[in-house]
């Protein structure tokens, strides 16, 4: 089975640098959306950043160290489960960055959008 490591980096440092760089390819220029599908987008983005929210409270109990009760394995186990969930690459550490990225696709999908009206306004001025 293959497992995409993202170059040796961790994940969160991978979306956090894609989004960044969405939103300078916005910024720039690089690329225009239309009112529709920037609001596509946008209503897909606030979907997620909404579901994300709303687990927060749930998911912080991953913060913990779980019972598994006394047994020597479940001794092992408690401080592994709870570091999985919680070091750099552990799923609430990388959902956090992933809440934070989606700001940074918001901002680039509006650009775009400034974009689009832009560049429609322009070409619309060379037909008068």
């Amino acid at each position: 089975m293959y497992v995409d490591d993202a170059g040796g980096s961790p994940l969160g440092s991978t979306i956090g640098k894609s989004m960044s760089d969405f939103a300078a390819g916005a910024a720039s220029g690089a690329f225009s959306v239309n009112e529709q599908g920037g609001a596509a987008l946008l209503a897909a983005i606030r979907d997620m950043a909404a579901w994300v929210d709303g687990e927060s409270n749930r998911l912080s109990r991953l913060n913990e160290q779980p019972m598994l009760g006394n047994s020597n394995g479940a001794n092992v186990m408690k401080p592994y489960v709870q570091q999985v969930a919680n070091d750099p690459q552990g799923f609430n550490t990388q959902l956090k960055q992933f809440r934070a990225s989606l700001l940074e696709a918001e901002k680039g999908i509006k650009q775009a959008m400034v974009n689009y009206q832009q560049a429609d306004t322009s070409e619309a001025g060379k037909f008068k």
